[in-house]
């Protein structure tokens, strides 16, 4: 990460680079790295988005797990799951810490328990209510968990949350004040209510398919699930020979200001976003060798994002996959999650296809993989996310050279 901060209209240059040395994810498609890259690659996908087998009790007491909400549950298995993968971390605790995203956290203990108090009366409501629906209830938890006291914070930026924490994150060790952060995002939104207000605002695919730039997209698939990274500052992860899936070496995060839910005409926002990335980056737009499209099958989400992205990179035309097309679309763990498919890029070499995307709309002008995995081309791989709200954020890969 080139650029940390702006001061009196000056650029500073973050002093540490950040890696990524671990990763956890709990989807639809597969639970573990090594199920969920099988589940992205295939080249089509009508399984439930849902994860009926998930078992809380794997990661958590039961004790434990009835006072936890689902998407608590899932991050906090996602941050077992990445720990395990980076192996010893020898770190002093009060120099890692801990940001996530959500779009709304505990959802589905709410739904629950006002149901509760309708049918059996406000006594009957659970005392542990208020710290189980809190949004930033996943972040406390995996702290407490790791024992980790440098800051513990959380992103509620709809479906920008989790690429948003993990920018913010690697900026907590890019400019000095952690060595190591647990980042990502957790959701479980799919609630009666959540669900049928989707629908009523036309959002949700009426077919049942999620295929991402298709002529027939109709929207997106609901899903659940949780992604977390260990980012850890690159002198520390090499001197402790870590696995290095890669480096984040930009992050830009920009508002629409345009409405509520519709993204802004013709993708200004979105292209601004990836223009403040590659700034950070100090990269130039052919310098990217892929993009890890928020693609979410909805009809002005993709055509917007396409125009920015043909904006952006003219004629260089990297290609450009959604993993929603098999994923379904975790809003506020999106991004984390998506961030956790391009790490597994670079370490398998190969683009994952747009799952059921069969035939690009003509009117959106960019190079999408569909039908099957891509080798990938030399260079930096671009992800991004955009959120209800008009927040937007994009993160920038590169491969360690080390």
């Amino acid at each position: 990460m080139k650029i940390a901060w702006t001061q009196a209209g000056q650029s500073i240059e973050a002093p540490y680079q950040v890696a990524i040395t671990g990763v956890g994810v709990v989807s639809s498609v597969g639970t573990g790295k090594e199920a969920f890259w099988n589940g992205i690659n295939q080249p089509e996908y009508s399984g439930s988005r849902l994860i009926p087998d998930f078992d809380p009790s794997v990661y958590m007491g039961v004790k434990d797990a009835r006072r936890a909400d689902r998407y608590n549950q899932m991050g906090l298995a996602a941050s077992i799951l990445a720990m395990q993968d980076t192996g010893s971390l020898e770190v002093d605790p009060a120099r890692a810490g801990v940001w996530m995203g959500t779009g709304v956290g505990g959802l589905t203990t709410l739904e629950a328990q006002i149901v509760i108090c309708h049918t059996r009366g406000a006594d009957r409501v659970t005392p542990f209510l208020v710290p189980m629906m809190m949004a930033n209830s996943n972040a406390a938890t995996i702290s407490m968990k790791f024992g980790f006291t440098n800051t513990c914070q959380t992103t509620a930026t709809a479906c920008a949350a989790g690429t948003q924490a993990i920018g913010n994150a690697a900026r907590e060790i890019a400019t000095g004040r952690a060595t190591v952060m647990l980042a990502g995002g957790a959701e479980v939104a799919s609630t009666p209510t959540a669900v049928a207000g989707f629908a009523n605002m036309t959002a949700a695919s009426s077919s049942g398919i999620s295929r991402p730039f298709d002529t027939e997209r109709d929207g997106f698939l609901m899903a659940e699930g949780a992604g977390v990274v260990v980012l850890e500052e690159l002198g520390h992860a090499i001197a402790r020979g870590a696995h290095i899936y890669g480096i984040v070496s930009g992050y830009g995060s920009n508002a629409d200001a345009h409405h509520i839910t519709a993204p802004a005409p013709h993708g200004v926002g979105a292209a601004g976003c990836m223009e403040l990335a590659l700034a950070d980056a100090g990269l130039a737009p052919e310098q990217i060798g892929h993009v890890n499209a928020h693609g979410t099958s909805t009809q002005l989400n993709d055509r917007g994002e396409a125009e920015a992205i043909a904006k952006v990179f003219g004629q260089s035309r990297p290609p450009v996959t959604s993993i929603k097309g098999a994923l379904g679309h975790s809003l506020g763990a999106a991004g984390a999650i998506e961030a956790i498919a391009s790490c597994l890029t670079f370490e398998h070499g190969m683009i994952p296809p747009t799952a059921n995307t069969k035939n690009v709309d003509p009117e959106i002008d960019i190079d999408v993989v569909i039908g099957s995995a891509r080798s990938l081309p030399d260079g930096a791989i671009i992800s991004n996310s955009f959120g209800f709200g008009g927040h937007n954020g994009s993160l920038i890969f590169s491969k360690y050279e080390g």
